[in-house]
């Protein structure tokens, strides 16, 4: 059944409500958008997560311009380019959030894979993480360095910047922000000690089980 676009626009005001309460995404930082039968919507430029209006969300066609509502965040093409190489994508959520932020300021990160396989959960929802190599927020040669990585990723960390990720809806995309934020916070956690990572053979297990998307 396709979901009609007052639905979804209604669901990303309340994700983005969940999100801003819960101290996920601070001011007007962060972005959402979902795909629709004929584009895409997304959070408006300098608008709170956590006051939007559905009526004012940006609509977008799949080129990217804008066809009715307030103007779209700056970022939008970081959205577009996700969405290009993952049809399989149905929402992306992209945020500040603290500690998956902080991870991304740190040096000496894995790029192929900033955070390791502390649990099941992070295996599941995230995968492995490759972490974007820096650029200015609104660069848009932030699109291509993303498309080189989103088809074999559902999620990517923005070097100083924050987390990227996909989801097939956007009750997904949002449950898998919240597990990477989790666990980024567990990394920081678990700096200088020696935690149990899982290994190959389960981390194979996990993805035989529960399939990524």
């Amino acid at each position: 059944m396709t979901v009609s676009d007052a639905a979804l626009r209604e669901s990303v005001c309340r994700c983005g409500a969940s999100l801003h309460a819960r101290g996920l995404t601070a001011g007007s930082s962060g972005n959402i958008s979902v795909r629709t039968a004929d584009g895409w919507l997304l959070t408006p430029t300098n608008a709170s997560l956590g006051n939007l209006d559905p009526a004012r969300l940006s609509k977008l066609d799949h080129a990217g311009n804008l066809v009715s509502g307030d103007m779209p965040s700056k970022e939008a093409f970081l959205h577009r380019a996700m969405y290009a190489q993952r049809p399989q994508a149905g929402a992306i959520v992209h945020l500040h959030s603290t500690h998956s932020a902080a991870v991304s300021c740190m040096t000496g990160l894995d790029a192929c894979d900033c955070i390791p396989p502390l649990t099941a959960y992070f295996v599941m929802k995230i995968g492995r993480l490759p972490l974007v190599p820096y650029h200015r927020p609104g660069d848009p040669a932030l699109a291509a360095a993303i498309g080189a990585l989103a088809g074999s990723h559902r999620a990517l960390l923005l070097a100083n910047h924050g987390p990227v990720v996909s989801g097939a809806t956007l009750e997904a995309a949002m449950y898998a922000a919240e597990e990477l934020e989790e666990t980024a916070k567990l990394f920081l956690l678990l700096r200088g000690q020696n935690p149990r990572l899982l290994d190959a053979g389960e981390i194979a297990a996990l993805n035989t089980a529960f399939p990524p998307e």
